[in-house]
């Protein structure tokens, strides 16, 4: 008798963190577009998405505690986390008039950061650096990162102390 042969590798604890990223980013742009509510949209991505195969491409399989704590941490902290990017952006460019991605991937990148002490600062940077690296160009990437490295310094001035 011969043993089964696996359909899928199951993903990595890291995959599964970037996919869950991703996952929210593309929820909450999804949300601001089309003003999808929060229940539906993450209903939607968990059943129809995530994990799922769509036109031949493979998504891989996310964490879903940590997409549903970014999109829902996103939503009740919006308040607070669009002020502190305002701040970070460059004069003249206010959250609002940022691309709708751009937008959706500034604002995660700044719950995790708020909100999730336990992931380094420079973790969250570069994981949201590789999301906008799948839908936007090198300037807005480079923008990403300078955005989320200031706010990282302000929000979590120890883990970039000297020395530290």
């Amino acid at each position: 008798m011969s043993e089964p042969v696996p359909t899928a590798t199951p993903a990595s604890k890291p995959m599964r963190k970037a996919a869950a990223r991703l996952g929210a980013v593309q929820a909450l742009y999804q949300m601001d577009v089309a003003a999808t509510p929060v229940n539906e949209i993450l209903a939607e991505f968990e059943s129809h998405w995530l994990g799922q195969e769509i036109e031949g491409d493979q998504y891989p399989d996310a964490d879903m505690t940590l997409f549903r704590t970014v999109v829902q941490g996103v939503l009740a902290e919006q308040r607070t986390i669009d002020p502190l990017v305002d701040e970070a952006l460059t004069a003249g460019w206010p959250l609002r008039r940022v691309e709708v991605v751009l937008r959706a991937v500034l604002r995660a990148g700044a719950y995790e950061l708020m909100s999730k002490p336990d992931v380094p600062a420079r973790v969250v940077i570069a994981e949201y650096v590789n999301v906008a690296g799948a839908f936007l160009d090198r300037d807005e990437t480079g923008m990403v990162n300078a955005v989320l490295d200031s706010l990282a310094r302000d929000l979590r001035a120890s883990e970039f102390a000297k020395g530290a």
